[in-house]
């Protein structure tokens, strides 16, 4: 009986090792695929009878050791489309069943991946090398992510509609140290003789093209200050432009009680043409200070508001020491007609669209996905994986909280085999091979010998 467990016993070994063999074998073969999980070997050993007087040979048996919890070198690509996770989690993927475009099916399983190594195909999906359609949150109209439902990105918006300009800033300052040498209209037309100082800033219509609009401004008193706005093509505003007067320090039509601005900073601001809209009353230090007015270049009143910082503080327009006209910034909110430029994905995992027009779109928020125990998720083709009862439910968070890693973007996460340990655990599997071969020569031999006895 000895005899022929330690023939049996090293038939298991032969099998064990041949799997071990047949591990290492995978995981070199893989050692250079994106997000790959090399398979270690785990060997079990069977009894037949133990005890303290009697041992009997049992059997080995080879178990696969997964690794999907060990971490992979991060390497950058040129690829900004890559991503890799630092830390534990998976990426949330699709498979597409049929279809393209819009019309593209995909399967109703959930697969999960390491590979990052994603690309947008022709249908504006961001699809890895193995074909697994990557998924994300939607972006709402909020500007938060629908967190409720896991869908493929696409990128489908490949124009960005022109938005006519509806808010000017500026933030400037008007020296208080000139001579106030203008004569004062007392009515209309209102802009005074002398050279004004100016501003020119660019706006945009309806349909997207860019008007000029000047900023004139004259120094009537020691407090007081003329504004003039020209908006060019327009058929609106009156020939000589758009007036209103800006007082700095003194009273504020707040209260009671009554406010006063400190000395340099907005105070009232008086309109003086028809077409410019009433200036909103302040009733507290801090209220916005803006001035309304509307133009017409051919498609319709289009309203705009020029914002002047608040009343009684020094943000956005003031009038402190100085002898030259200082624009701190001046900006608007319009833009012209944008084409699809790229896409990138930003660390906290939103995938934005640029425009040539310099603006951005999110579309959509990747989330990493993480399991209580993720070496026992069930293994598929393309490095992808399925959860099981044993891998616990999938939980699906934002980028780097509750337990997840950070996301690296242009880069991805190379397979975790060290060639150096495969060949080292390559000689062990073919030595141990042997040797139990030897086993079974021997114990061949050995019970020849006992049927040579009946001889």
């Amino acid at each position: 009986m000895s005899l022929l467990g330690s023939m049996t016993t090293a038939i298991s070994g032969l099998a064990a090792q041949s799997r071990a063999l047949g591990h290492v074998s995978d995981n070199v073969a893989n050692s250079q695929t994106a997000g790959f999980k090399r398979v270690d070997t785990n060997f079990t050993s069977w009894l037949t009878r133990s005890s303290l007087r009697l041992h009997m040979p049992g059997s080995v048996e080879a178990r696969p050791d997964y690794t999907n919890t060990v971490q992979g070198t991060v390497e950058q690509t040129e690829n900004p489309l890559a991503l890799a996770i630092a830390g534990q989690g998976f990426f949330s993927v699709a498979q597409a069943r049929s279809g393209q475009g819009a019309d593209v099916v995909f399967d109703d399983r959930q697969f999960y991946t390491r590979a990052g190594d994603f690309a947008m195909d022709r249908d504006g999906y961001m699809v890895n090398g193995a074909g697994y359609y990557l998924e994300g949150w939607e972006m709402q109209q909020t500007g938060e992510p629908d967190r409720t439902t896991l869908e493929p990105i696409r990128i489908s918006d490949l124009v960005y509609n022109p938005q006519p300009t509806t808010t000017i800033d500026l933030a400037a300052n008007l020296p208080a140290n000139v001579d106030t040498v203008v004569t004062v209209p007392t009515g209309a037309p209102w802009a005074p003789t002398e050279e004004p100082v100016s501003s020119v800033i660019q706006i945009f219509d309806d349909l997207g093209n860019q008007q000029q609009v000047t900023l004139d401004w004259w120094r009537l008193d020691v407090n007081t200050w003329r504004l003039r706005i020209t908006p060019d093509n327009d058929t609106l505003a009156p020939a000589d432009g758009i007036f209103a007067d800006i007082d700095f320090g003194g009273q504020i039509d707040a209260g009671p009680p009554v406010l006063d601005a400190p000395a340099g900073t907005i105070s009232a601001i008086t309109p003086l043409s028809s077409t410019t809209g009433p200036a909103v009353a302040p009733t507290a230090l801090g209220d916005t200070a803006s001035l309304g007015f509307a133009v017409d270049y051919g498609y319709g009143a289009q309203s705009i508001t020029l914002g002047l910082g608040g009343f009684g503080v020094a943000t956005g327009l003031t009038s402190y020491s100085g002898t030259d006209y200082s624009v701190r910034d001046l900006s608007q909110d319009g833009v012209p007609l944008g084409a699809f430029s790229g896409v990138t994905v930003r660390e906290n995992g939103d995938v934005a669209v640029n425009y040539d027009n310099g603006q951005t779109r999110v579309v959509g928020r990747v989330p990493i996905v993480a399991f209580n125990d993720p070496d026992k998720l069930q293994r598929l083709d393309g490095q992808a994986f399925t959860r099981t009862v044993e891998s616990g439910e999938a939980r699906v968070t934002d980028v780097a909280t509750n337990g997840v890693g950070k996301l690296v973007t242009g880069s991805i996460e190379r397979s975790n085999v060290d060639i150096a340990a495969e060949f080292s655990k390559l000689i062990l599997a073919q030595r141990a091979y042997t040797s139990n071969t030897r086993i079974v020569t021997a114990s061949d031999e050995m019970l020849q010998d006992t049927i040579n006895m009946k001889r």
